[in-house]
């Protein structure tokens, strides 16, 4: 199909390949993902409410960041064609509206029988990991 956005083919791909995307969250990103999702929880969209948790402050929702890595993979690695299977996700630190928040993933399994790819995810902010995980792709081959 001409003028059809691909991003790489399972042949194209090799374990250690790495892509990262780098976004600062922002008042209008925190407040898009709830309008998006229905997530009105007020740790998130309330300063009063959330200065009496623990964290004393506004906090993202640990989904915006996951879905950096979506975006990584989606576009850059392996980009347009992948289509996501399974993705495991640890939350360890909050994000805060202003952090940098960068995402990466990095290919650690290439499934050439089912054209699956395993890749490790992290979101990191000060280089501290504030989610981590590991998601598995399958991957276009290249037409014969």
């Amino acid at each position: 199909m001409q003028g059809q956005i691909q991003g790489k083919f399972l042949e194209e791909l090799s374990v250690g390949q790495t892509a990262e995307l780098v976004r600062t969250v922002g008042e209008a990103d925190i407040q898009a993902f709830a309008d998006v999702t229905g997530d009105n929880n007020p740790v998130h969209l309330d300063a009063d409410y959330a200065a009496g948790t623990s964290f004393g402050e506004r906090i993202a929702h640990g989904m915006l960041s996951a879905g950096y890595i979506s975006a990584v993979l989606g576009t850059t690695l392996p980009g347009p064609g992948a289509i996501y299977l399974s993705q495991a996700l640890r939350f360890r630190r909050p994000v805060k509206i202003g952090d940098t928040v960068t995402a990466s993933a990095t290919i650690t399994e290439i499934n050439e029988a089912k054209a699956q790819v395993t890749l490790a995810t992290v979101c990191k902010v000060n280089g501290k990991a504030v989610v981590d995980g590991e998601a598995l792709v399958m991957v276009p081959r290249k037409a014969a």
